[in-house]
């Protein structure tokens, strides 16, 4: 039975992604710096800081791991509010899980990237999986880090690193965590509770996106891939791509009389940095990578599934 330790457990790919893997069999040890609230979905818990490289060591030989997933990270928004804490987290941390992978030789690691490692100079449209990368975020700089860095310990230390480089994660479970792409989810919640949404990016501004269950899907297919069918490390997925306004077009389908406002702020320049679209035509060949949602099952999905979370929370 393969063993594997999970970091940010409770952030919002974390929380939806430890119950799958248990499902499939997998004995799974959840980690983050603070203690859960439902004990039974994340046990065994241990508390860690991805940056306290002893602590992760002694985790990974008290539990006998053989997968690390390093899903730690402070987001793109937040990041740059504080560009030192994101170097100390997002660098740091991958610094450690990598060296704790290679002293322990942990069978696999798979740590997310993200579009944000994609920059200004990057083709806007269909952006290629092989393509000038020069990020002007701080996260932007930190994921490409970690896909350079995880290669290297590949090609030096037969690490086997594995990446995807996720889009705007849209999901009716956490709620939004400091994004850039997190006007994707409040837009929902907003439009179910008060009819009215504020956008932090302007009406025309396109980004690629995913649903949780399609980001969930290419996570577990690529953690499972064969090695020998990987001649990639670091690899494009995308959903669908679409802009406030389109998305604005399909809740009213749902809800005729939602409106919304636009008011952006720093956000709008990261997402002009960032692709319009994305072409994950490598993961398709590789590993046989397939997204399930588009922007109207997706926006189906949400309002029907936060409509029953939010009248539960209600009563």
């Amino acid at each position: 039975m393969t063993t594997i330790l999970v970091t940010g457990s409770l952030g919002q790919i974390g929380t939806e992604l430890i119950p799958l893997l248990k499902s499939k069999g997998y004995t799974v040890i959840s980690t983050d710096i603070r203690k859960p609230t439902d004990t039974t979905v994340f046990d065994p818990f241990e508390i860690l800081d991805s940056r306290d490289k002893e602590r992760m060591r002694n985790l990974v030989r008290d539990y006998s791991v053989d997968y690390i997933i390093h899903n730690a990270s402070l987001l793109s928004a937040t990041a740059e509010k504080n560009p030192q804490l994101a170097i100390d987290i997002n660098i740091g941390g991958i610094q450690n899980v990598l060296e704790v992978a290679r002293e322990e030789k942990i069978k696999r690691v798979l740590s997310p990237s993200s579009i944000a490692a994609f920059g200004p100079n990057s083709p806007k449209e269909m952006t290629p999986n092989d393509t000038v990368m020069r990020p002007n975020t701080i996260y932007g700089v930190s994921k490409i880090y970690t896909e350079l860095l995880g290669e290297y310990y590949h090609q030096k230390y037969d690490v086997d690193f594995r990446t995807l480089r996720y889009p705007g994660i849209i999901s009716a479970g956490a709620e939004p965590g400091g994004g850039t792409t997190d006007w994707a989810v409040q837009i929902f919640y907003d439009a179910i509770l008060n009819g009215k949404y504020t956008c932090f990016v302007d009406h025309d501004v396109r980004m690629p996106m995913m649903s949780m269950q399609d980001c969930l899907k290419s996570t577990i297919m690529l953690l499972e891939a064969p090695q020998e069918v990987l001649k990639h490390r670091s690899f494009n997925v995308s959903g669908c791509n679409f802009t406030p306004e389109e998305l604005t077009e399909e809740i009213k389908k749902y809800i005729p009389d939602f409106q919304i406002e636009y008011a952006p702020d720093f956000r709008q320049d990261i997402a002009l940095s960032w692709p319009k679209s994305i072409d994950d035509s490598v993961a398709r060949a590789e590993w046989n990578w397939e997204p399930d949602y588009d922007i109207e099952k997706l926006t189906k999905y949400m309002l029907d599934t936060l409509k029953t979370k939010l009248t539960k929370q209600d009563i």
